[in-house]
C-alpha cells in the first residue's frame, strides 16, 4: 500500500514522509522483516513491539509504526496512530476492499479448520483463492490473510476463531463477509463463556457485519438460529438432509439434494462440514463437477485425523484439539470402521468448573454405542480418568496413565503391529510425543 492509502485507512499522523508513490509491505516480526518493509509493532500482555523498532530498522525496514513521537534515524517514513493493532485491522479491511474479493468466514466450535480447507479445495478449483494459513484464526492471522492476497484473488476465506465473546464481531467488523458460515455450536470453550447459550451468541457474531445481500449457512441446530442477527438469506444443514451410501475407512459417499458426492475421509461429521461448503459453493458459482472433485480431493491437515505410521503402528492423529462434541463424534467413528482398535484419550482443556462432569458424560456416551466392546482404551491424565471409569463401568477395558511416556511404554510392550491407534486430546496434552516415542521404539 502507497503511503497516501496507509493514511486514508488508519488516519495516521505522518511524524516522517517518503514522499513516494512505492507501495509498502508491511511486517509485524522483526526476526523475519525484510528490507524495505513497513515495521508494524504489535503489544500484548507480555510483549512490546514498539521495543524493536531500532532492531527492525538494523534489518532495512522502509519505516514503521507507533504511538509515541521518536523518529529514529534511518527510517524513510513514520507513521503515529493511536493503536497499533487497530492500524492493522484497518489496513487490512482497506487492502480487503481495495481488492474486493468474495469473502467467506468460517466459524464454529469444531470443525472449522477442516471446513476451511475443504472450502478452498473446492472453490480453489474454479477461482485464485486465499485463505487463512493453518489455524492463525484470530485476528493478527486474519490481517496476515488478508496481505496474502494479490489482485487477481477472487475468494478469501477467513478462519474465525474466539477465546470469549467480542472476538468473532471484531474480526466480522474488518472482513465483512459476503458468506458466514457456523459448522456448530458446541462445548468448545464452556469454561470460559459459561453456556452453549452463550457459545452460541459468540459463534453467531459473525453474521453482525455480514452483506445484507450474502447468505448466513449454519448446521440446524436451535441455539444457532435463535440467536443469529441477520435478515438475509439463511441456510440451515444437517444429516437428516443426506442419504449415506457408503461408510468405510478414509471413505464416505452420500447423496445430498439429489446429487452424490465422495469425500476420502470417514465420519458423519465430516459428511456434515461438507453440506456448509456445498451451499457456499453453489452460491458462489461453482458447478457441480468442481463441487464434487474438490471434496474427493480434500485431506486432512496435520493432527487432525491425519494417518501416520510410528514403529509399524497405524495411527490416526487427531490430538490438534479436543471438546466434548468432537471426542463423542471421532472416536464413535474411529470404533465403527477399524478393526483392532486402541483409542488412547487424553485431558480436554477449557471447559470450566464442570470439566469432570463434561469428561464422565463423553465416557457414558461411548459407553452406549455398540461397537467399543470391542476397543481397547488407554487414558492419559486426571481428566481422561473419568472417561475411563465411565467405560469401565460399563464392562469395557480400559487402563490408565499418567502421562505420555507411560502410555507409550505400555504400547511398546503390549500392543500388536496390526492395532490401529487412534489419538484424541487437547492440544496441552502433545500427544505428538507418543509418535515420536513409538518412531524410536524407545524410551
Amino acid at each position: 500500500m502507497r503511503e497516501d492509502e496507509i493514511v486514508k485507512a488508519t488516519g495516521a499522523k505522518v511524524l516522517k514522509s517518503g514522499g513516494t508513490l512505492e507501495d509498502y509491505v508491511f511486517s509485524t516480526d522483526t526476526r523475519s522483516i525484510k528490507a524495505g518493509e513497513i515495521y508494524l509493532p504489535l503489544k500484548g500482555a507480555n510483549f512490546d513491539g514498539e521495543k524493536f523498532i531500532a532492531d527492525a530498522l538494523d534489518k532495512g525496514a522502509a519505516g514503521y509504526f507507533t504511538t509515541g513521537d521518536e523518529v529514529f534515524g534511518g527510517a524513510e517514513v513514520v507513521f503515529k496512530v493511536p493503536d497499533t493493532l487497530e492500524a492493522y485491522l484497518k489496513l487490512a479491511n482497506f487492502y480487503r476492499k481495495k481488492i474486493n474479493p468474495k469473502v467467506i468466514g468460517i466459524t464454529g466450535s469444531s470443525g472449522k479448520t477442516t471446513a476451511k480447507e475443504m472450502m478452498y479445495s473446492v472453490l480453489s478449483r474454479k477461482f485464485k483463492t486465499v485463505k487463512t494459513f493453518s489455524n492463525h484464526n484470530n485476528e493478527i492471522g486474519f490481517c496476515q490473510t488478508v496481505f496474502e492476497m494479490t489482485p487477481d484473488t477472487q475468494v478469501l476465506i477467513v478462519e474465525m476463531g474466539m477465546r470469549g465473546s467480542g472476538e468473532i464481531e471484531l474480526i466480522s467488523r474488518y472482513a465483512q463477509p459476503d458468506i458466514a458460515l457456523i459448522t456448530n455450536a458446541g462445548t468448545s470453550h464452556i469454561g470460559r463463556l459459561g453456556s452453549l447459550e452463550n457459545i452460541a451468541k459468540a459463534k453467531c457474531e459473525i453474521a453482525e457485519h455480514l452483506n445484507s445481500k450474502g447468505t448466513f449457512i449454519a448446521l440446524d441446530q436451535d441455539r444457532i438460529k435463535k440467536n443469529v442477527k441477520f435478515s438475509g438469506e439463511k441456510v440451515y444443514f444437517s444429516l437428516k438432509d443426506v442419504q449415506i451410501l457408503a461408510k468405510k475407512p478414509s471413505y464416505s459417499r452420500f447423496i445430498y439434494k439429489n446429487k452424490e458426492y465422495e469425500l476420502n475421509v470417514e465420519g458423519d461429521y465430516n459428511i456434515e462440514n461438507s453440506l456448509g461448503i456445498i451451499e457456499a459453493a453453489e452460491r458462489l458459482g461453482a458447478g457441480y463437477v468442481d463441487i464434487k472433485e474438490g471434496l474427493a480431493a480434500y485431506r486432512p491437515i496435520e493432527k487432525r485425523w491425519e494417518i501416520v505410521t510410528a514403529g509399524g503402528f497405524r495411527i490416526i492423529n487427531d490430538s490438534y484439539n479436543a471438546n466434548p462434541d468432537s471426542m463423542k463424534a471421532s472416536v464413535k467413528t474411529f470404533a465403527e470402521l477399524y478393526e483392532n482398535p486402541v483409542v488412547i484419550l487424553g485431558n480436554m482443556g477449557e471447559l470450566g468448573e464442570n470439566e469432570i462432569k463434561l469428561h464422565r458424560e463423553v465416557g457414558k456416551f461411548l459407553a452406549e454405542q455398540k461397537n467399543v466392546k470391542n476397543v481397547k482404551f488407554l487414558t492419559v491424565g486426571n481428566l481422561a480418568a473419568e472417561i475411563g471409569k465411565e467405560l469401565e463401568a460399563a464392562g469395557v477395558s480400559v487402563k490408565y496413565f499418567k502421562n505420555n511416556g507411560e502410555v507409550s511404554r505400555y504400547i511398546l510392550d503390549n500392543s500388536d503391529i496390526g492395532n490401529t491407534i487412534f489419538l484424541k486430546a487437547s492440544r496441552v496434552m502433545k500427544f505428538e510425543e507418543i509418535i515420536e516415542n513409538l518412531k524410536r521404539g524407545k524410551l
